[in-house]
């Protein structure tokens, strides 16, 4: 359908509902001659009489009653819709997708939104835990949450927790048959516990730093897994030792559970940023969310 033709049936419609060109022409903010104009020409692509005109009234004819009927109702739902829209403009709402891993999901975002959603309750958060570095616009969501370092250069990075530092550690029982590590080298004695790399497809090198000097291990074992929840456990159930979040063993390393190692070659690094296309025209719900997870020291 031609534009014009729904501007035509606009003044179309006026003109049958207030059965007056000269108060149709007030309502729509137009001249009566170029009410009558536009008029014209409807019914003249149409070819067919739509209004029939006297000194004293307008009136729809047969086929004018016909189309009040049919395209009015829909034109009022057209409108009313828009209206909708337009709503939502004001009123936060609708469904934000995130791509997260899941160390962030559990302690990040899930935090958050236990007391952001109760306050929002036509907003949908939808996280798709995955540890893979994906395109977060090919992949059609709205943001994603990574370390900082780990954000690309195009993207908009909202910082949404502290700084964080990995851990090495195991049981007691599994430093009994080898001496505690002393420093990043040491581990390829140990049975370690490796993750796969969902994005490559290859096992995570660990990673260290001291005095400037960065070392990455390729550590060796009898276990591999792609989580670092599940890697906490194995750890706990002594199948090796494990390199994780600290914020993970802190609890089990201060019951005696698990024994830290290597404490001074884990710097801290950037911790969790949401990230988004800086093309993103940011919804009021989206830039609330935004808001709740900013991370305020």
């Amino acid at each position: 359908m031609r534009r014009e033709t729904v501007s035509d049936l606009l003044a179309f419609l006026a003109i049958a509902r207030e059965r007056s060109f000269t108060k149709a022409a007030a309502k729509l903010g137009v001249s009566q001659s170029a009410l009558s104009h536009t008029l014209r020409a409807l019914e003249s692509r149409l070819g067919v009489r739509l209004l029939t005109r006297t000194t004293r009234s307008v009136s729809p004819t047969d086929a004018g009653e016909r189309l009040l009927q049919t395209v009015a109702p829909r034109l009022e739902e057209i409108e009313a819709e828009l209206d909708a829209l337009g709503a939502l403009r004001e009123k936060p709402a609708g469904t934000i997708r995130i791509s997260a891993g899941e160390h962030a999901t559990n302690t990040i975002l899930r935090p958050a939104l236990a007391k952001f959603l109760p306050a929002y309750p036509d907003i949908k958060v939808e996280i798709a835990v995955d540890h893979r570095l994906i395109d977060i616009v090919a992949e059609r969501y709205d943001a994603g949450v990574r370390n900082g370092e780990q954000v690309a250069k195009d993207m908009i990075a909202v910082r949404i927790g502290p700084d964080m530092r990995m851990a090495v550690v195991g049981t007691p029982s599994s430093f009994g048959k080898r001496p505690a590590p002393k420093k990043p080298q040491d581990l390829t004695e140990h049975n370690c516990i490796n993750l796969r790399l969902p994005t490559l497809g290859g096992l995570y090198a660990w990673e260290f730093e001291k005095s400037g000097r960065e070392l990455r291990v390729r550590v060796d074992g009898q276990l591999i897994l792609n989580g670092t929840s599940q890697m906490l456990n194995a750890a706990l159930a002594g199948l090796g030792l494990a390199y994780v979040p600290e914020d993970l063993v802190q609890p089990h390393i201060g019951q005696g559970r698990l024994k830290r190692v290597l404490d001074d070659w884990c710097p801290p690094f950037p911790g969790y940023h949401l990230y988004y296309p800086s093309r993103r025209q940011s919804s009021p719900a989206f830039s609330l969310l935004v808001d709740a997870l900013r991370y305020r020291a």
